[in-house]
C-alpha cells in the first residue's frame, strides 16, 4: 500500500489552517493518510521569544527580520481563520508541543482521535489550552472517553520514544516545517500544495 503521511504541529497556525483541507483529502483519496506530529524547533529559525502582560517580549533574542516574519505570519493566518469563523490569538510564548503530540500518539492507539484532535488545535490558538501541561492534558484524554490517568506513564515511557523515532523519520525523509505532506517519497510543504498532493495521489496504482 502507498505510504502517505500527513505532519503537523499544534503550536502552527498554518497546520491548524490546513486541517479541514486535510481530512476532506483523506475523505475522498483512494489511500489511507496517516497523520503524525512533527515537533517544529522555532528558536532554530525565529529565536524565542517570552510576552509579558503588556506583550513585551522579555528576552530579547530575536532579530528584527525575524520579528517582521513572526508579525506578519500572525497577521496572515488571523486574516485568512477570520474567513473560515477561526479564532487564532497569538501565544505569549514558544510553546513545547511535545507532551500534546504523544497525547495525540495516546489517543490514536486506543480509537477514533479526530475530536480530541481538532479541540487540540482550537483550544490551543484560543489560549485556552496549555499544551504543555500534563494535567490538562490528561484532562482532555478524559473528556474524549480516554484513560487520561494511564497518559503519565505513557508520556515518560512508550509514547515519547515513539514521538522521537517519528521526528527522526521525518526528518530523515526531509520534513522541516507543518503542514507536510510526504507522498511515497515525496515531500510537498504547505497548505498551497495540497493540489499538488492530490495529483500526485491520482498518479500512484489504487490500493
Amino acid at each position: 500500500m502507498a505510504r502517505i503521511i500527513h505532519y503537523f504541529d499544534y503550536k502552527s497556525p498554518y497546520a491548524y489552517l490546513a486541517q479541514e483541507a486535510a481530512f476532506d483529502l483523506a475523505a475522498r483519496a483512494a489511500f489511507e493518510i496517516e497523520w503524525r506530529p512533527y515537533t517544529l524547533l522555532i528558536d532554530k529559525y525565529l529565536g524565542s521569544a517570552t510576552l509579558d502582560a503588556n506583550g513585551q517580549d522579555t528576552l530579547g533574542t530575536r532579530n528584527d527580520h525575524q520579528w517582521r516574519r513572526v508579525r506578519y505570519s500572525y497577521m496572515d493566518c488571523r486574516r485568512e481563520a477570520n474567513r473560515r469563523g477561526l479564532t487564532i490569538r497569538g501565544p505569549r510564548k514558544i510553546f513545547d508541543s511535545v507532551p500534546a503530540h504523544v497525547a495525540f500518539l495516546f489517543a490514536r492507539e486506543r480509537g477514533p482521535w479526530r475530536a480530541l484532535h481538532e479541540a487540540m488545535f482550537a483550544r490551543f490558538w484560543r489560549r485556552e489550552l496549555d499544551i504543555e501541561d500534563v494535567a490538562v492534558l490528561c484532562a482532555l484524554l478524559d473528556e474524549h472517553g480516554f484513560d487520561g490517568a494511564a497518559f503519565p506513564a505513557y508520556l515518560a515511557g512508550e509514547g515519547r520514544a515513539l514521538h522521537d523515532a517519528m521526528q527522526r523519520e521525518a526528518e530523515d525523509d526531509g520534513v522541516f516545517g507543518v503542514p507536510s505532506w510526504w507522498v511515497e517519497g515525496e515531500l510537498f510543504w504547505g497548505l498551497e500544495r495540497l493540489e499538488r498532493v492530490t495529483e500526485r495521489l491520482v498518479s500512484l496504482p489504487s490500493r
